[in-house]
């Protein structure tokens, strides 16, 4: 993250259209790793996440001007990033040709035959884990987990209540215990 960034005069940057391509260089440099993180952990390759992050700031970059602040800049980036993710899944999973019986097979074979993964086996067991939980729920388990993102900002992001983020998070807890159980 950029020590200096401040949210206030970016979105003065932002206001003025002679800066704002300055401010949105700005948005770029502050939470492009965290948001390719929350994207890879959902679509697994190195390159589709480069890929989706791309779009990501595409769309906020063409859409910046209908940002209105009601929320903070990271919750909006969040949410495109997302529902970009769905987005790609869907596609994903309309156009592959998975085995109904083991839905999570090519999404493991992607994972294990990454050059890009450096997991150790414990981190390869969560990961495999992670691929049982459906997309909504391992979502909300990576923002709570890995970003240590709060309730509250997760639920302007999925227009979702607190309880309701808590629960999936519980859910996906117990699920993941339970995989790991089987698998140790």
């Amino acid at each position: 993250m950029t020590p200096s960034y401040n949210e206030r005069e970016v979105l003065a940057l932002l206001q003025d259209e002679s800066t704002q391509r300055r401010g949105f260089e700005m948005i770029v440099a502050q939470y492009s790793e965290q948001l390719y993180w929350q994207i890879r952990r959902m679509v697994l390759s190195h390159e589709d996440a480069n890929d989706l992050l791309q779009n990501t700031f595409i769309k906020a970059w063409t859409s910046i001007d209908y940002f209105r602040a009601e929320a903070k800049l990271s919750t909006w980036l969040y949410r495109i990033a997302l529902n970009e993710c769905l987005t790609f899944l869907n596609k994903q999973r309309a156009t592959s040709m998975v085995s109904l019986d083991d839905p999570e097979a090519d999404a493991v074979q992607k994972l294990e035959g990454d050059p890009y993964f450096s997991g150790d086996r414990a981190e390869m067991a969560l990961q495999k884990a992670l691929l049982t939980l459906p997309e909504k729920q391992r979502m909300v388990f990576n923002l709570k987990y890995y970003q240590e993102m709060k309730y509250e900002e997760m639920s302007d992001i999925f227009g979702t209540s607190v309880g309701a983020l808590k629960a999936s998070y519980h859910h996906a807890v117990k699920k993941i215990e339970k995989f790991l159980e089987e698998v140790y």
